[in-house]
């Protein structure tokens, strides 16, 4: 069954595709989209065909992000064609972390996924996640090994992962690649609240404050073909580095008090105040060599 995208050849030994499910854990995916018509349907077909051979215990979340075109109501076709899909509308537009944190809300699953619905991933990458989740792995980090993206937005993109660096010591290749994959009960402790461009930073932070560690994986990124990226205005990214200014504000006295269970079942500490938002020599942004996938522990 030719489900990937990249002939096996291509790819290196240890990320050919797999002959059957990797894992028998349930997972949701979680596909937020603005204006997408052009490419929801395919996006989501292609994750029915994937995740019927690597993860049969699935379900496909679409937020439909207030979009102006059809989005929600191809959307709601599938979803009315294939009960594995759902469809969250939100009304009016709530912007990037509010539809993650929208279809954060409607999991119901062990494992929550999520990945952008514009077609510049490849749902098949996420075999290797899922082998380094099935390892013990409950924080696994994408971040995109050839970004195929305009040079501005990739000038953009350096210079948010410098700033998140020196604001919160989070050493992560790639903050806002949307492609990863969380223990479903990790993001229920992280409760993000951002609705901005810095709802990944929130939660990476609050969960390497609780000494959460993370591994990060390169998967594949492709030029979009359809659309216009918002992330590109500049009046978003203006508003995006304000967001992260007001982001380190908040969390520097932030603390999470777990449940006794939770606490059991995660093996987190009880009570620790946020590390990530004090003083301290920082680390360079780029936490992983070319290739390499190591893990990163909770910096302290």
């Amino acid at each position: 069954m030719k489900w990937w995208r990249t002939p096996p050849a291509e790819l290196p030994g240890d990320q050919r595709p797999p002959d059957g499910p990797i894992t028998r854990r349930s997972l949701s995916v979680v596909l937020p989209a603005y204006n997408e018509e052009a490419v929801i349907a395919e996006t989501v077909g292609r994750c029915v065909e994937v995740l019927a051979v690597l993860a049969p215990d699935y379900e496909i979340i679409v937020v439909d992000d207030g979009s102006r075109d059809r989005t929600g109501a191809v959307a709601d076709e599938l979803a009315a064609a294939n009960p594995r899909v759902r469809v969250v509308h939100n009304r009016p537009n709530r912007g990037y972390g509010g539809a993650l944190i929208a279809g954060f809300h409607a999991v119901r699953t062990d494992l929550t996924f999520f990945m952008d619905a514009d077609g510049q991933f490849d749902i098949a990458d996420i075999a290797e996640l899922l082998r380094l989740r099935e390892q013990g792995h409950r924080a696994v980090l994408g971040y995109r090994a050839h970004r195929r993206d305009p040079f501005m937005r990739l000038v953009n993109a350096w210079g948010w992962n410098v700033l998140v660096s020196l604001l919160y010591r989070l050493p992560v290749r790639d903050v806002d690649c949307a492609f990863k994959l969380y223990d479903t009960a990790l993001v229920r402790l992280a409760d993000v609240q951002a609705v901005g461009a810095v709802i990944n930073t929130e939660m990476l932070v609050k969960l390497s404050c609780l000494g959460q560690r993370f591994v990060q994986v390169p998967v594949r990124h492709y030029r979009r073909r359809h659309g216009n990226a918002t992330g590109a205005n500049l009046r978003v990214i203006f508003r995006a580095f304000r967001e992260l200014i007001g982001l380190h504000a908040k969390l520097r006295a932030w603390s999470e008090t777990l449940p006794p269970e939770a606490a059991a079942a995660i093996a987190m500490p009880d009570t620790k105040p946020c590390p990530a938002t004090e003083a301290a020599t920082v680390p360079s942004p780029i936490a992983t060599l070319p290739g390499e996938a190591p893990a990163v522990g909770p910096i302290v």
